[in-house]
């Protein structure tokens, strides 16, 4: 019944979703797009699966779409919160269904002749070293394969938290410059905002102009805390592994319609 019920709505669905993409593609997109990729394991229930491996591949398929609508619109870079530092506290086999579904969209994105043609260059930032070997490896092979490619930038956040981020950075700065034969006071008037972004785990990339977060949840839990002062907030109730293209051009749609002052 729910499939008859769908195929009825298919046509109107498609009629609505390329009246959105007239009206996104006449206006300016986000440099930078953020998504907190959650509802995972409720989407599992919805769909009556039980094995981590298939709940969390069903998300990680997911990625396959995003990548064709960031390139239809144009816009130059994702980065997808795929696991937290939190998230490894996790019941082993869920955390084992996660590694899993990450290594295998990973390999498969090293082959992918559509990251290659379009020059995506794909790789990951977080606590790496927390991730067992194999995800390790299928990160720096996805890593290694795209990293001349200066195309759409696809980062993957795992084993990634915002407050360890801001702590990693203002560590490592203070020991590099102490290194350097600087003085602690020295070293004090050096920490500013400007400073610190340098040694943020993506510090070539724009600050997030939009984060999506899918499931219904209402809260950044973390992510890119310090990129995301001046960032636009998009919530949806959808589950991210049932993402639609017509969900994510409202998303930038939402951030079309706001009236971004920056703080001024």
């Amino acid at each position: 019944m729910a499939a008859f019920r769908f195929s009825l709505l298919a046509p109107a669905y498609r009629v609505y979703e390329r009246c959105l993409l007239r009206q996104v593609v006449t206006q300016p997109v986000p440099r930078h797009v953020g998504l907190i990729l959650d509802g995972n394991r409720r989407y599992g229930r919805q769909h009556k699966l039980c094995n981590p491996h298939e709940i969390y591949a069903a998300g990680a398929n997911k990625l396959d779409d995003l990548i064709v609508w960031c390139i239809e619109l144009g816009i130059p870079a994702v980065t997808l919160w795929v696991l937290s530092t939190d998230n490894l506290g996790r019941r082993p086999e869920e955390v084992s269904g996660i590694m899993k579904a990450v290594e295998t969209k990973l390999s498969l994105l090293a082959k992918d002749p559509q990251i290659h043609r379009r020059r995506i260059r794909v790789r990951a930032v977080g606590r790496l070293e927390l991730l067992p070997c194999s995800t390790v490896a299928a990160v720096r092979a996805a890593e290694a394969a795209t990293e001349q490619y200066d195309g759409m930038h696809l980062t993957i956040a795992a084993a990634y938290g915002g407050r360890q981020e801001i702590t990693d950075a203002i560590q490592k700065l203070l020991g590099e410059q102490l290194s350097a034969g600087k003085t602690l006071k020295e070293v004090i008037e050096l920490i500013t905002p400007e400073m610190i972004c340098r040694y943020l785990y993506s510090p070539d990339l724009p600050d997030p102009d939009l984060i999506i977060r899918t499931s219904g949840e209402i809260r950044l839990s973390g992510f890119l805390l310090w990129q995301s002062a001046y960032s636009e907030f998009y919530f949806t109730d959808v589950f991210w592994p049932a993402f639609r293209r017509i969900d994510f051009l409202r998303a930038i749609r939402a951030f079309q319609q706001r009236q971004r002052r920056l703080g001024r």
